[in-house]
């Protein structure tokens, strides 16, 4: 009876349940092509922030062993930008939310899968809506 039973399952089609879809999961790329691209990533976007915030004087930039944080003079939460090396992505912690970039082959930048923005326009951004200061530009 056991046997007809699961073979009676075994010949089902399988079906997934409506309004479930099937995750679109990309190859990781290589550790040591994730540490070349993350770090040449994450320079670009020190240069950049070190730039808008002599500019600015609202934020200063710390790099401590690769973890990159931005502090505000007015003493709010710090954004911590950090390379998640494991599962190949760059991690944003900003406004209590968690950001995790993943390296796109195509267009050769680490993205925000959910909106398409890049790296250094995200953080543009995220420190704009921060600051509420639309003048804050990432050279």
């Amino acid at each position: 009876m056991l046997f007809l039973v699961r073979e009676y399952y075994r010949t089902l089609p399988c079906q997934q349940p409506p309004g479930l879809q099937r995750a679109k999961l990309r190859p990781m790329i290589d550790e040591s092509t994730f540490r070349r691209e993350s770090d040449r990533a994450l320079e670009s976007l020190k240069q950049s922030l070190i730039t808008a915030g002599d500019a600015s004087g609202i934020f200063e930039f710390e790099d401590n062993n690769g973890v990159m944080n931005i502090i505000f003079e007015d003493g709010s939460p710090k954004f911590v930008v950090t390379p998640n090396t494991p599962i190949r992505q760059i991690w944003i912690s900003a406004q209590a939310t968690s950001y995790k970039l993943e390296f796109d082959e195509a267009t050769q930048n680490f993205i925000l899968p959910k909106t398409g923005e890049a790296l250094k326009p995200l953080t543009q951004r995220l420190l704009r809506e921060h600051l509420q200061d639309a003048e804050i530009i990432l050279p």
